[in-house]
């Protein structure tokens, strides 16, 4: 499928795999419909383009509706004007939210594509990352060194207010990745360094450990159970385990020959597990900027 003029910088996809959403270094999010038009074909089609004609149309009617986006420039607030770098979709799947290197925090309604709120300098410099919680709170990551945590306020479920603000990083953050339970955050750094946090309560998280060991950005982070998974300019993939703040390196993957841009990490449901023996095993599949994506199967310890 054509997906734009402009590199696509993130995918995200609906927990019935019927939608794929896309960003772009063109500044727009795109959604796309998937159907099985046979047993062995899929087809793909585009269903919109964000921020859509309707809501473009209906935000130029108001002229409060235009900001200052560059010394020259106006557009309507619910534009991207510089790289969709993440998407997330929450826990029910009603709204999307998108961060941009023109570091933006927007989030968006699934029913109607319709923009809802814009967070302004939602940070000091491009955002790179975004995680979201079951229980509500979105992390954002940038390149500013910090790391901030917003929460819908109950008095209006559209609009989200800052509850925390993460200061441990001395370089700019490119990746998250959170535990399935919410309690643990993970953030990568450009200095090679990915930071551990344990969850306080309401959002706010305090750091409790570092894992070193990459001698170049870390690029991208996954989480499966009790593994961290962390891939970095340096082009390795490493495994790391442990709980609160003992954590080790595990195992170093190499073969990519460029930056490892982006990982995924699942359970292998096809490993036996019926068997009372079996290994459990999960497959990880990491994609670099050579242009290879690798499949890893990874026996559990545990």
């Amino acid at each position: 499928m054509a997906a734009g003029k402009g590199a696509v910088k993130a995918l995200v996809s609906s927990s019935d795999n019927k939608l794929i959403i896309s960003a772009h270094q063109d500044h727009k999010i795109r959604v796309w419909k998937i159907e099985d038009v046979s047993k062995f074909h899929r087809q793909i089609t585009h269903l919109a383009t964000l921020p859509t004609l309707s809501d473009r149309a209906l935000r130029l009617l108001v002229p409060k509706s235009r900001i200052q986006v560059r010394r020259h420039k106006k557009c309507t607030w619910i534009h991207h004007v510089d790289s969709v770098s993440a998407l997330a979709l929450s826990t029910d799947e009603t709204l999307l939210y998108s961060v941009s290197w023109d570091r933006t925090l927007k989030v968006w309604r699934m029913t109607d594509f319709k923009c809802l709120e814009s967070i302004a300098n939602a940070h000091d410099d491009a955002i790179n990352a975004i995680a979201l919680s079951d229980d509500g709170h979105v992390y954002t990551a940038s390149s500013d060194t910090r790391i901030r945590v917003w929460s819908r306020q109950e008095s209006d479920s559209k609009t989200h207010s800052l509850v925390d603000t993460l200061e441990k990083h001395d370089s700019g953050v490119n990746a998250l990745a959170l535990t399935g339970d919410g309690m643990v955050l993970y953030s990568g750094g450009s200095d090679g360094s990915i930071l551990v946090w344990t969850n306080e309560g309401g959002g706010r998280m305090a750091a409790v450990g570092a894992l070193r060991g990459h001698s170049k950005s870390i690029l991208c982070l996954d989480v499966v159970v009790e593994l961290v998974f962390s891939g970095s300019a340096d082009k390795t993939v490493r495994i790391w385990g442990g709980v609160g703040r003992s954590y080790s390196c595990l195992a170093v993957l190499e073969g990519h020959k460029g930056p490892v841009k982006c990982i995924a990490a699942a359970y292998d449901h096809n490993s036996s597990a019926n068997t009372s023996n079996a290994l459990k095993t999960c497959l990880l599949y990491s994609g670099s900027l050579d242009s290879d994506i690798k499949v890893w199967k990874i026996f559990l310890p545990f």
